[in-house]
């Protein structure tokens, strides 16, 4: 229950290791996203086409999503970081490849497993980060979640300039995939053996994927939650470099700034947003976040010039930053089921931010990309609306 002294230098480490991989998934996701514009060029696509090579990579993680808190429970979180890490690397390569044959039903297969890869990094990350933060009693999650939006701005910044100086996604998505390899091969070795999780079992896998999470009612009103927020952070991440190029007439480059932008405000208060929890609360915080968002969705969707959409794109990006880590942290309120719970949380939010996306590019097909984005604005007040359910079980110490 308390961390013992003989572990704490070992938690400090595995805290360490963790925001390197959670850095690491945002900039394989923005390196990918950023540069979305060009794989509409390359392969000839409409919104709603590139729609569907989006959902090639939602059905990926879906599949893979359930069964990754029994993973975790057999080989731990480090190792599945490690296979993970390998399968989307493998799957950035075949994307790379696939790009240069102009081939759709190539990108679509290795999009398929790419989210295979991405669904296990991301429910693993969670769990040892969940982890870790109870190790120490303190609020760490929305740091770690930092570290995935600030690769993701690293990841977008890097596709802005290749695209500026004439670098192919293909060369692109190769050097990514030895970096990935690298890193998630030698990181996760801090990481904490899972199953010494205080009152886990010790196989793990109850603890990870246990039926009766699936049953508790706070847990699936945290879920919709975090669906709802999820969506309106992942619509951001997939659409805005597109919309921005549609509906702004910006330049390719133009628009990957503008995604950049989004992910730097959200990555900035992801960074600095645990104090405002600390010293408000969760609900409290969660609602402002998700009014912010809305109004920044609206003044980007309705802006007429660059300089506007940009603060849209901020003021979004600000409000999208805390949900999903105030709902990790919300379903670990209770150490006993924890790990079980942040994976149905996860699980639930990653069917938004994966899914949703592909869903608002058939509906770009009818009414352009930038417009489409105000549906978002349902889940966002529905989300703002269920705050409540985050409200914390005990006070922390």
């Amino acid at each position: 229950m308390t961390t013992s002294t003989r572990t704490a230098p070992n938690v400090k480490a595995a805290a360490i290791a963790t925001f390197l991989v959670f850095g690491m998934n945002g900039l394989v996701f923005a390196s990918w996203a950023a540069r979305i514009p060009a794989v509409t060029q390359t392969l000839h696509l409409t919104s709603g086409q590139m729609g569907t090579l989006l959902l090639c990579t939602a059905v990926g993680s879906l599949v893979a999503l359930p069964s990754a808190g029994w993973v975790v429970g057999r080989i731990g979180t480090a190792n599945t970081v490690r296979a993970a890490g390998l399968l989307a690397a493998s799957a950035g390569a075949a994307i790379a490849f696939s790009l240069m044959a102009e081939s759709v039903a190539g990108t679509a297969l290795a999009l398929f497993f790419f989210g295979v890869g991405v669904g296990l990094w991301d429910v693993s990350q969670n769990i040892e980060g969940a982890d870790v933060e109870h190790r120490l009693a303190r609020t760490i999650m929305p740091q770690f979640h930092a570290a995935f939006s600030g690769g993701a701005f690293v990841g977008a910044l890097i596709g802005a300039w290749l695209s500026e100086i004439g670098v192919g996604l293909p060369e692109h998505l190769l050097v990514i995939a030895g970096v990935v390899v690298l890193l998630t091969f030698t990181a996760p070795r801090y990481f904490m053996p899972h199953e010494t999780t205080g009152t886990a079992p010790d196989d793990g896998a109850p603890a990870v994927k246990g039926p009766s999470a699936w049953r508790d009612s706070r847990t699936l009103l945290i879920g919709v939650v975090v669906l709802g927020a999820t969506l309106t952070e992942g619509a951001g991440n997939d659409w805005i470099a597109k919309a921005s190029v549609d509906g702004l007439n910006a330049s390719e480059s133009t628009g990957a700034l503008l995604f950049a932008l989004f992910v730097a405000a959200m990555t900035l208060m992801r960074f600095v947003g645990g104090r405002a929890i600390d010293r408000f609360g969760r609900v409290a915080v969660l609602r402002v976040s998700m009014a912010a968002a809305a109004v920044g969705l609206a003044l980007f969707v309705f802006a007429g010039n660059l300089v506007l959409a940009g603060v849209g794109a901020a003021l979004w990006g600000i409000g999208a930053a805390l949900a999903f880590p105030m709902g990790m942290s919300a379903a670990a309120d209770d150490p006993k089921h924890a790990a079980a719970r942040v994976s149905v949380v996860s699980t639930i939010g990653y069917v938004a931010f994966l899914a949703g996306p592909p869903l608002l590019g058939y509906l770009g097909d009818h009414t352009g990309i930038h417009m489409a984005l105000l549906a978002i604005g349902v889940p966002i007040l529905m989300a703002l609306w269920l705050a409540g359910a985050a409200k914390p079980l005990v006070k922390s110490n």
